[in-house]
């Protein structure tokens, strides 16, 4: 009987490590559906052979746009902290230390794009979040060390910075200005093959295909059949004059490769990010203050409407920008400073590049009547005003520390509503108390931190020191008092 339950044993517990193992390979794998942070391998290659495919005539040259863009484009090595789990604590307990192999951080690879020549750079959202650790390497194989700037879920966009000067960059082109069929790059760093360039046509705009998963996000994608695959998120794409016109960010696939359509999210609306982050810290959103929905064939019929043109407003915020421009419920929405919108997402995409404060002209067909308006767009609090902490910058900096927001899952383990996770740490006011990397600050002084200007604010005009309130990811709940 006891040699049986030994053999019992002996086999339950090859049936843990063995489950261990094959979740530490696997369970990492992301999703197929669309964007994805790629592991640090390179795909086994096959030879190619001639297959005697003519050549396509009036095909554009590509060299010039090529040669421009590859020299801006970068590759992006993350490095994310594996989460400690269950098989952690077995191996612990049965073999008296913790499982090292897993417990090594993840390695993941993405691209990036050199927006100015000091060093700002362009990715995805979903290339740099949850990094501990970011590594640039530049065409030339030059390496440095990169800093989060900012990130923005709502547009799967992030700023990154490197400490270098007079660096090759992209010049901005006009992604209204695109038309569907015209040639575009892509160029980026799929499955680490660096510097790789395909070409494709723009074969979509203004496309949903939700991804980002928030009532908040703004999803009007470029879609193009240029290839694109895992390493290619945050690379550029470019017209065939070598000008940035959206960032590759994600493809339709059911096996996590390219099967015939790649989305960039427009330029226009990265630059609205970008601008954001350099000048005020955080995203500056404009609303129209309504309630919108597509028009279909059936809905058209309904509202005995000719024809299927713009967006229909279901309703009116008060005092909300519509509401202050005279834009009543049963309003149709035909175009935003001359800009045709015939879909919500066209139409979120088009206020998405406005700031609080901006004017827009607004045509509306009410009834048989077309009319135009002129909107003063509020932000979310019903002002007009970007939301600009009046800080002393300097307390923030002496922190020392580099932040980035709490992801969803975060929230949910730990039981937050909210936060900044310290992503970095560098000598400072945090470091010199003992504050390690991954702490999350909720509050600083009872405010709540949901972002860098919270903070910046919290620390303003404050003198003698502030008590910083937070939690560690393994659920440690922990009080600083920080001296200013």
């Amino acid at each position: 009987m006891k040699r049986v339950a030994l053999m019992f044993f002996v086999a339950f517990l090859g049936g843990i490590a063995s489950l261990a193992i094959f979740t530490m390979f696997h369970k990492n794998e992301t999703a197929t559906q669309t964007s994805y942070v790629q592991n640090d391998q390179v795909v086994p290659v096959q030879t190619a052979y001639y297959a005697g495919s003519p050549v396509p005539e009036n095909v554009p040259d590509f060299v010039e746009a090529a040669d421009l863009t590859v020299h801006a484009v970068v590759h992006i090595k993350t490095e994310v902290r594996r989460r400690n789990s269950i098989y952690d604590e077995f191996f612990f307990e049965f073999f008296g230390r913790p499982f090292d192999q897993y417990n090594q951080p993840l390695v993941a690879t993405g691209s990036g794009v050199i927006i100015a020549q000091d060093g700002y750079i362009v990715t995805n959202n979903h290339v740099v979040q949850n990094a501990e650790r970011l590594e640039v390497t530049l065409n030339d194989k030059r390496t440095y060390e990169g800093e989060i700037v900012g990130t923005d879920p709502s547009t799967d966009l992030a700023l990154i910075k490197i400490s270098e000067s007079d660096l090759p960059y992209l010049n901005y082109g006009d992604s209204d200005q695109i038309r569907v069929g015209e040639w575009v790059l892509a160029v980026g760093n799929p499955f680490n093959l660096t510097s790789t360039v395909t070409a494709g046509i723009v074969s979509a705009k203004a496309r949903n295909i939700n991804i980002l998963g928030s009532n908040s996000a703004i999803e009007s994608f470029i879609q193009t059949d240029a290839p694109v695959n895992r390493g290619n998120s945050g690379g550029a794409l470019v017209n065939t004059r070598g000008e940035l016109v959206g960032i590759n960010a994600a493809i339709a696939s059911n096996t996590g490769s390219y099967t015939g359509y790649s989305f960039a999210i427009p330029v226009n609306i990265v630059k609205k990010v970008v601008n954001d982050f350099i000048n005020y810290g955080e995203i500056q959103r404009a609303y129209l203050g309504v309630s919108i929905r597509d028009i279909d064939a059936q809905f058209a019929q309904e509202l005995k409407l000719k024809d299927l043109k713009g967006v229909y407003v279901a309703s009116v915020v008060e005092n909300g920008s519509a509401d202050d421009a005279g834009i009543r419920k049963e309003d149709i929405i035909l175009s935003i400073d001359n800009i045709e919108i015939n879909s919500v997402t066209q139409l979120l995409g088009t206020i998405g590049q406005h700031n609080p404060g901006d004017r827009v002209n607004v045509k509306i067909r009410r009834g048989n009547d077309i009319i135009e308006k002129e909107m003063l767009l509020k932000n979310r609090q019903n002002s007009y005003d970007n939301i600009v902490a009046t800080v002393d910058r300097k307390q923030f900096d002496q922190l020392g520390a580099t932040f980035e927001p709490v992801n969803a899952e975060d929230k949910s383990n730990l039981g937050i509503a909210y936060g900044m996770k310290i992503s970095k740490l560098k000598p400072g006011k945090l470091m010199n108390k003992g504050i390690r990397e991954g702490f999350i600050i909720t509050e600083i002084d009872k405010v709540p931190i949901k972002s860098n200007v919270d903070i910046e604010v919290a620390l303003s005009g404050k003198k003698g020191g502030v008590l910083i309130e937070g939690v560690y990811p393994n659920g440690q709940r922990a009080y600083f008092a920080i001296g200013l």
